[in-house]
């Protein structure tokens, strides 16, 4: 990684790109310090501290902080990622849509548009259900209507910068635009992460004690980071074999290929997914006064992840077996619908080609069908295992959530390794020795 950056910025083109990119990231640090005006910058963060429930945990760890301190980009780029899933899930069930990304460039940039637009509104939505929800409660410091219209605007607009943000990188600079802000809001944390470590494992103790738990740590961090890294490039390669055929007065074709079907096909949506059927009844109650000592209580202390592999007390831990469930379900579910087995052996016996052994057309279907069963369950249990010793870490040693645990570091590793990729692709394509230069 060090080295592909240093090789970066010796070429100009690229080194302008890094640049731009690291000032339009300067912008949104700064924006993530910037105060709403007539807001209680503190509200959230002290309402939080007195809930049992932690569903807005990954959603603030998104917004890199920005959320509970109510800044100009409270809501970050979680409309843009929501709206996103929306409109990807829309195309598969929308003729029209379907129809419109098969059209090309032209169809994605109509459904890109589609998408800023749907942005825009769930952020109004979003401010509007916390500045008119919460405002009466202390979120804002004079309750009216001029109080409720600007905190509204400033934080739609701030929602929408970013995404004109995620945007410019793409366009201006290293590309992956969105993802780069997402992993520098989650990374942002990173610094409060090691402050909670430290406190809560080293602080204290003596020096041998110290280093060997510190060892311990690293240890633990560095296996999950490799452990993503293989979950994320891991791939099954189904070769694919085109036949030979006349064309004018001599034959093309013969050609090899292979079709990649990743490992982790549905990437962290069945995990966002998941834990958003999770959260969603416990956002719900803290709008109002629960008692955790009842049936009702009980049911949502248990759909917690806070409240998981606590050793006082197991039984809330079942909650953690209907997560893992969903984890396995939408995964089959989103690979589903973003991948057609029928499809892509049509196409294959279109264009002539077959995979070897397996007859063209409906058999092929099934072979890939197959095969993509088994797969899909081997990355839902590579999701299932990042996402669970965190909790379980941090239920039994009593940790808040961090940044690179879990869900943030699946998402942290898959976008290094996208942006990596995606500055030796440019640097490929401008320090290309091949003939010319011979």
């Amino acid at each position: 990684m060090l080295k592909t950056l240093r090789d970066a910025l010796r070429i100009k083109d690229v080194r302008k790109k890094l640049l731009y990119t690291f000032m339009m990231l300067v912008v949104i640090r700064f924006g993530s310090e910037l105060p709403i005006p007539g807001v209680n910058t503190s509200y959230f963060a002290d309402f939080f501290a007195k809930q049992s429930g932690d569903a807005f945990n990954f959603f603030n760890a998104m917004t890199g902080g920005s959320f509970t301190s109510m800044s100009v980009f409270a809501l970050s780029i979680t409309p843009y990622i929501t709206s996103s899933i929306i409109m990807q899930l829309m195309t598969i069930a929308i003729p029209k849509l379907e129809e419109m990304q098969r059209e090309g460039e032209d169809g994605r940039r109509k459904i890109a548009e589609y998408t800023r637009y749907l942005t825009v509104g769930l952020a109004l939505i979003e401010s509007t259900a916390m500045a008119v929800g919460f405002g009466g409660q202390g979120l804002l410091l004079e309750f009216n209507a001029l109080s409720i219209i600007v905190a509204i605007a400033t934080m739609t607009a701030g929602s929408a910068l970013l995404m004109w943000i995620g945007e410019r990188i793409t366009e201006n600079g290293i590309g992956n635009g969105i993802s780069i802000v997402l992993l520098f809001n989650i990374i942002s944390s990173l610094p409060n992460d090691i402050n909670t470590i430290y406190t809560r494992f080293l602080s204290g103790k003596n020096i041998p004690v110290a280093v060997v738990t510190t060892l311990i740590i690293l240890a633990v961090i560095g296996a999950m980071v490799v452990f993503v890294i293989i979950l994320q490039d891991g791939e099954r390669r189904i070769p694919v074999q085109y036949s030979q055929k006349m064309q004018g007065r001599r034959m093309v074709g013969g050609q090899s290929s292979v079709i990649p079907l990743k490992v982790n096909t549905a990437g962290v949506i069945p995990v966002i997914f998941a834990s958003s059927i999770m959260s969603m009844p416990v956002m719900i109650a803290q709008f109002f006064t629960v008692d955790y000592s009842t049936f009702g209580g009980k049911i949502l202390r248990m759909l917690s992840s806070s409240s998981w592999f606590r050793p006082e007390a197991p039984v809330y831990s079942i909650g953690l077996v209907i997560y893992l469930v969903l984890i396995v379900v939408f995964a089959y579910f989103y690979t589903s619908i973003t991948f057609n087995p029928l499809e892509v052996a049509n196409n294959i016996k279109k264009q002539g080609g077959f995979i070897p052994g397996i007859r063209p057309g409906k058999p092929t279907s099934d072979y890939l069908n197959n095969i993509l069963n088994y797969i899909v369950f081997v990355g839902a249990c590579g999701l299932m295992v990042v996402s669970v010793v965190p909790i379980i870490v941090s239920g039994l040693f009593n940790i808040g959530n961090l940044s690179f645990a879990g869900t943030s570091l699946i998402i942290i590793v898959g976008v290094i390794l996208e942006t990596i990729k995606a500055i030796e692709s440019q640097m490929l394509v401008r320090n290309y020795k091949g003939f010319l230069n011979d």
